[in-house]
């Protein structure tokens, strides 16, 4: 079985604007092989907050290959194996928009998400965030480079796989109760609005509308606030009752559902995600 880590960094905040990826493979419980690659967005706009996180400019990409070309030499890898993100949502939403956005078919996919692996195995009340596991588990990498970033991401695995006695990605999963999830593919077709917001990139994996969403969200110092969305005559709205968003701004925690973040998600359902994008998607 085929078990890899992926990561991606995009140019905004569009699912179809990778502009970096890192992949990682593990075999016989080590990391084997690292890759990664810089990539031209279909569209060369990036955004400053972009790229304070990963530090790539237009510059850097202006003249490197396309996401397909990128990704070609490892769609049989990812769709054969197990793919494994910290944030996983984000990365498979990248993956399979930049697919479509490119024409191509999206394979079935089936991955585990670091993220849950580490709040059952590793939790600490600071997060599970990427760089915060890494540095309590003595992992040393560069965070936001893409290809040390799914190196990280890789040995948290291997970190847990070793907590559990768990002779592999299954066997972890099995484990520590969160199960590989399955993503079905879908037809290449032309769609060149897709990836607009997350939704999009997900909504071909959404399971059914439930009739309300709610989610418990950790706030800067530990509490627990709930985000619910809400159906209203005027529109569409996420609604968090932390201070700010009792005052009725749009606070981290909602912007962080937005985008599929689930790196401060305490309630356990973060593949409501993939409904709640295909939600905002229809009100947008």
């Amino acid at each position: 079985m085929i078990t890899l880590a992926l990561d991606f960094e995009t140019a905004n905040e569009r699912r179809d604007s990778a502009c970096a990826v890192g992949l990682a493979w593990i075999t016989d419980g080590r990391v084997v092989r690292r890759e990664s690659h810089l990539i031209r967005p279909p569209e060369m706009r990036f955004s400053p907050g972009n790229i304070r996180v990963h530090g790539i400019l237009p510059a850097d990409v202006a003249n490197r290959p396309g996401f397909a070309e990128v990704m070609a030499p490892y769609l049989a890898d990812l769709a054969g194996g197990v793919i494994l993100a910290h944030n996983a949502t984000f990365d498979i939403g990248v993956l399979r928009a930049g697919l479509g956005r490119a024409g191509l078919p999206v394979p079935d996919l089936s991955y585990l998400c670091t993220v849950q692996v580490a709040r059952r195995v590793f939790p600490a009340p600071e997060g599970c965030g990427l760089g915060k596991v890494a540095r309590r588990l003595g992992i040393t990498f560069e965070h936001h480079d893409a290809g040390e970033d799914a190196y990280a991401c890789a040995r948290i695995a291997l970190a847990a796989m070793v907590e559990t006695s768990a002779g592999d990605v299954h066997g972890l999963a099995a484990a520590i109760g969160v199960p590989v999830t399955a993503v079905p593919g879908e037809s290449a077709r032309p769609a060149p609005g897709r990836g607009l917001i997350s939704g999009r990139a997900m909504a071909g994996f959404a399971p059914p509308a439930s009739a309300s969403l709610s989610f418990q969200m950790r706030g800067s110092t530990g509490n627990r606030y709930t985000v619910t969305f809400e159906e209203r005559t005027s529109g569409a709205v996420l609604r968090c009752t932390c201070m700010a968003g009792r005052f009725g701004q749009r606070c981290r925690h909602v912007k962080a559902l937005e985008v599929g973040d689930i790196t401060d998600l305490l309630s356990d359902n973060h593949s409501d995600l993939a409904t709640l994008a295909k939600r905002l998607a229809g009100a947008a």
